[in-house]
């Protein structure tokens, strides 16, 4: 059986349909496993084991269409759901199943705070798009698979971290899914261990005035001795980033890809929720971890995604939200 999955994005998303792969792969006898994703988002699958061929989203979606009729596929699994996927599907003119994206009721908890979201991770949901398939939850968890050449040593990191660090993970696509600069200072100040802040590109600036606070400030922490900070924010690539995270003793991050990552190695994780909401189905899957959020502010969820800046203008998910938890 050929099998084509269609994941067009992004980095949390595409970490979260690893289970359906290795489950197509494993369970389906003589199964062939196809991936359709943007370019930008090789690195995630390129080194899949349990994927054969992987396909990349054009520019013309017909000369998509084209390159997938060829492939002859006896089913389709759409984990996107959306207008072009759904075209796809049409087009293709197989058998296919689309995940359930809950959109009324992530509507109804958005805009009128009415709770109706089943407790249901979204890894189940997109398991359920390939259920006639006979596949079932292997309960393994995620996948993530670094190519020997992106894996970062620990003697390559400054002389503070070699022996160990914590990972924080300062981005996310949206801004109501970050901390505040100041809060990120606290945080760090409240971790009271040698710290690797992740991030891209974009992230940089706001590492880098992190990272010269602590280096500046003559404040001292509980054992004597000053927070160090090492800005990896821009410097590493995603695999490195994930061999860097996969390495941490444990992980705070948003709600971003970088969480999902962590959950695929297992790690401890403190993930740190703004306007959206665990209840959505995507918290860490299968691995240990703890929620900080405010739940004192009835705004709050204000999108499924997010925004560039707070809706109410207050900003009191993030700015008052409590860092109550305890270091293993």
């Amino acid at each position: 059986m050929k099998i084509l999955i269609l994941r067009f994005s992004s980095i949390g998303d595409i970490v979260l349909t690893t289970p359906v792969i290795r489950a197509l792969k494993q369970q389906v006898p003589g199964a062939v496993v196809h991936y359709c994703t943007k370019p930008n988002f090789k690195a995630l699958i390129a080194h899949n084991p349990y994927i054969d061929k992987i396909h990349y989203l054009p520019e013309k979606l017909n000369d998509l269409v084209s390159e997938l009729k060829a492939e002859k596929f006896d089913y389709v699994v759409d984990l996107h759901n959306n207008l072009r996927t759904r075209l796809i599907r049409f087009k293709l003119g197989v058998p296919a199943k689309g995940f359930d994206k809950l959109n009324i009721q992530k509507w109804l908890l958005v805009n009128l705070k009415i709770y109706l979201l089943p407790d249901v991770h979204i890894v189940d949901r997109y398991l359920a798009a390939a259920a006639k398939l006979g596949v079932k939850n292997d309960g393994l968890g995620l996948d993530y698979f670094i190519p020997a050449a992106d894996e970062v040593t620990k003697s390559s990191l400054p002389l503070s971290h070699q022996t160990g660090y914590v990972a924080l993970a300062i981005g996310a696509q949206h801004a109501t899914k970050r901390l505040p600069v100041a809060r990120i200072i606290e945080l760090c100040e409240k971790i009271n261990r040698p710290i690797i802040l992740l991030g891209g590109k974009e992230d940089g600036a706001t590492g880098e005035a992190i990272r010269q606070y602590f280096e500046q400030s003559s404040r001292l922490t509980s054992n004597g001795q000053r927070t160090t900070i090492f800005n990896a924010c821009g410097r590493y690539n995603l695999n490195q980033s994930a061999s860097l995270v996969r390495q941490a003793e444990f992980v705070f991050s948003h709600d971003t890809g970088l969480m999902h990552i962590a959950a695929a190695f297992k790690k401890k994780i403190f993930s740190i929720w703004g306007n959206t909401v665990p209840e959505f189905g995507m918290y860490p899957y299968r691995t240990d971890f703890t929620v900080l959020e405010n739940r004192n502010i009835l705004c709050r969820p204000c999108s499924k995604i997010g925004y560039a800046a707070c809706p109410q203008g207050h900003f009191k998910c993030m700015r008052e939200i409590k860092f109550e938890f305890t270091l293993p």
